[in-house]
């Protein structure tokens, strides 16, 4: 076969046993798009992602719509913030999207439309989730200091806070991408695949620099995540003698226990991603139940909480619900056409 390419390093010492690994991984993966008893399969994974595309492109356009065509809204950092997130979830999930209906159809990018197609995809996902922690930190501002926030944080510099999370999600796989690809040697067994779960997997058989950006990624993550729930848990103490968490059903109450929703769709993935890992290594599992994981990850709980998130988030604001409701009932008044009377 011709040497072909995949976006990450392995290491020449393990070149034997990775292209035994390579092999089965690209046969496995094959299960999923051929015309085998596995076959049937495929569109299982194909369907979590259209679904969830489909979702966000139905309610994420008019928020953002609602978001910056009103001055009074796009005035408040949390709008601007809550646009922001939703712009990136939108964008990965066309791309992911997109990766994933090339994969199941056995489409093969080249070489560097895999490489921009997957740094898109990290700078996308960065993106959301450096959002979703800048939304907690104004949240946390806006309760515990509310006389000084405006002053702390006005829009102006709102605006620059969104320009610095889009050149921190830019340099960031930026820097991960150049280590790789620098660290990377030619081998002579490689396989041609641009599957983000295949590659995860994958990564466990790279080299020392392969792997610790894969320690540094998932570490990341993990900071992120932690912050966001050590907000929400420091919000909850602050305000329980408000009063506004004795009725379970208060308009507190749901709005908190939706972001723990959401919360825990963004720390399902990243624990179920640590276990497998875990349990692949140790050899607990094989490499085809690490793919069906990977899969698994990816193509659902990664995306399911991006496709949540503008019907819990956005959909939860009152300006934002009643500027929606005003558009679609002034679409729904037909023009009517004076009647002309004869005299």
């Amino acid at each position: 076969q011709t040497v072909s390419w995949i976006p990450l390093p392995l290491s020449s010492a393990a070149v034997m046993a990775c292209c035994l690994h390579m092999v089965r991984a690209t046969a496995v993966y094959q299960l999923f798009t051929s015309n085998s008893s596995l076959g049937e399969f495929s569109p299982m994974f194909l369907i979590p992602p259209v679904i969830c595309l489909v979702a966000a492109v139905l309610v994420i356009p008019s928020i953002l719509f609602v978001i910056f065509s009103s001055f009074s809204i796009r005035q408040e950092t949390r709008y601007l913030l809550l646009g922001n997130t939703l712009l990136c979830d939108l964008i990965y999930l066309l791309f992911y999207t997109l990766s994933v209906v090339l994969n199941t159809a056995n489409i093969k990018p080249p070489k560097y439309a895999c490489v921009l197609l997957l740094f898109l995809l990290a700078v996308t996902y960065c993106g959301g989730l450096l959002t979703a922690v800048a939304m907690v930190l104004d949240t946390y501002l806006a309760v515990l200091f509310p006389l000084r926030y405006i002053s702390i944080l006005p829009s102006s510099r709102a605006k620059k806070v969104i320009l610095l999370l889009w050149i921190s999600s830019v340099v960031f796989p930026g820097i991960i991408f150049l280590v790789l690809w620098y660290t990377q040697k030619p081998i002579s067994c490689t396989m041609v695949t641009c599957s983000v779960p295949i590659i995860l997997v994958l990564t466990l058989h790279g080299n020392d620099a392969v792997k610790f950006c894969y320690v540094l990624s998932v570490t990341a993550l993990f900071l992120c995540l932690s912050l966001i729930l050590c907000c929400y848990i420091i919000l909850y103490f602050k305000t329980r003698q408000s009063g506004i968490w004795k009725s379970i059903f208060s308009r507190a109450s749901i709005t908190f226990l939706m972001h723990h929703t959401i919360l825990f769709f963004y720390f399902s993935p990243l624990l179920a991603l640590v276990v497998e890992s875990l349990l692949y290594i140790n050899d607990v599992i094989g490499l085809q139940t690490g793919i069906w994981v990977s899969l698994t990850i990816c193509n659902v709980l990664m995306v399911l909480p991006k496709a949540l998130s503008p019907y819990l988030y956005g959909l939860r604001y009152r300006e934002i619900s009643s500027s929606l409701k005003l558009i679609f009932r002034m679409k729904r008044l037909s023009p009517v056409s004076p009647v002309a009377t004869q005299s």
